[in-house]
């Protein structure tokens, strides 16, 4: 008769009490909180660009300074238009103003008093016209010099001194982006974005008065020294793949985030107190998602058990469900043992607390 087998050697790992912070890491790109282009207005030739390509500018500074000469020929004809039209207004009040005191001795007939006083009439509509003309030429007169329309960093300039321009023209001189505060987007998944709100409606998300503290790694693994803030109202879903865009804000008063950059987004969750963390290679995944572990029982006996993971944490699942303080879960010679059999514990692994915890969810 053949000896039995003999009992197979497992290495276990004992779940132990701990406290850990949770973080949520989001990656993201950095884009400008305003970005406007510098569009003309009017069409002329360029006479100036005042302005250095890549400088700070402010609102309504001037950039371009097209020729005024033709606009301002314009603004002085209607101007000289404007005192032809009061001119005649006066002279025309003048005559009503005579007739007035003739027809009551009928001195004129009513009908010439009557056509002094439609004259005067057209005469102060003329003084409107007159003046919104004015207004018209002065208005395009100013368009001749062209400011920024908010403050920002410029970029390249498309075309330099002696360029024509026109009105409507596709190509725009130079682009605007304000850095400071910056957006930081970020894709997630649908499930993702109702667990972050349902944990900032719990509570469990450190914030302040409506919005939730985020944190930010920069793209060479250095923390962000200014904290932002995670606005839930700038969601969007992309349709074709059910994913969202969560939008962060960062002040940037530095410049150190530039639009385009890659980061990392952490939002802090707070504590969990009593946590269970296992190796990842202690806990295998079926097809359908559901996690089980192989537990080394009191009397070396090995259960199967089903697990409800909540994240990954460094090399670790965080478990919810199916362990308690006191397991011992095989980690190392799983393929030798199968539920119902006997193994021998070697020493067990002591547990780890994690480096850091940053989180996907699962």
């Amino acid at each position: 008769m053949a000896p039995p087998p003999p009992v197979p050697h497992v290495t276990t790992y004992t779940i132990a009490p701990r406290t850990i912070a949770l973080f949520t890491e989001l990656a993201g790109r950095t884009s400008p909180y305003q970005i406007a282009d510098v569009v003309p207005q009017e069409t002329g030739i360029i006479i100036s660009r005042p302005f250095r390509e890549g400088s700070d500018v402010r609102a309504n500074q001037t950039l371009y300074q097209l020729d005024p000469a033709p606009y301002k020929a314009s603004y002085d004809t209607e101007t000289a238009n404007l005192a032809s039209a009061r001119a005649s207004l006066i002279s025309a009040n003048l005559l009503v103003a005579r007739y007035k005191i003739l027809v009551e001795i009928n001195a004129v007939s009513k009908q010439t008093n009557d056509d002094a006083v439609s004259t005067a009439n057209q005469a102060a509509a003329a003084v409107l016209m007159a003046k919104a003309e004015v207004e018209t030429a002065k208005i395009n007169l100013d368009r001749t010099r062209i400011g920024a329309p908010i403050s920002g960093r410029i970029g390249r300039s498309a075309l330099t001194v002696g360029a024509l321009v026109a009105t409507g023209q596709s190509t725009a001189l130079s682009t605007i982006q304000q850095m400071d505060p910056m957006y930081v987007d970020a894709t997630q998944s649908v499930s993702e974005l109702l667990r972050l709100q349902r944990d900032f409606a719990q509570g469990k998300l450190k914030s302040g008065p409506n919005q939730i503290k985020v944190k930010l790694l920069l793209e060479d693994g250095s923390a962000y020294p200014l904290e932002g803030t995670l606005e839930f109202s700038e969601v969007t879903v992309d349709e074709t793949t059910g994913s969202v865009t969560l939008r962060a804000l960062f002040p940037n008063p530095r410049n150190e985030l530039l639009p385009g950059m890659f980061v990392r987004e952490i939002l802090e969750e707070g504590t969990r107190e009593n946590a269970i963390l296992v190796p990842q290679q202690g806990v295998t995944h079926a097809a359908d998602g559901g996690a089980t572990a192989l537990v080394l029982g009191s009397n070396d006996k090995v259960e199967l058990r089903h697990l409800h993971t909540d994240r990954a944490i460094d090399n670790q699942w965080l478990v919810n469900d199916g362990l308690k303080m006191g397991d011992r879960v095989i980690v190392d010679g799983l393929q030798k043992v199968k539920p119902g059999g006997t193994a021998i514990a070697n020493v067990p692994v002591p547990s780890q607390v994690p480096r850091v915890a940053s989180a996907t969810a699962h």
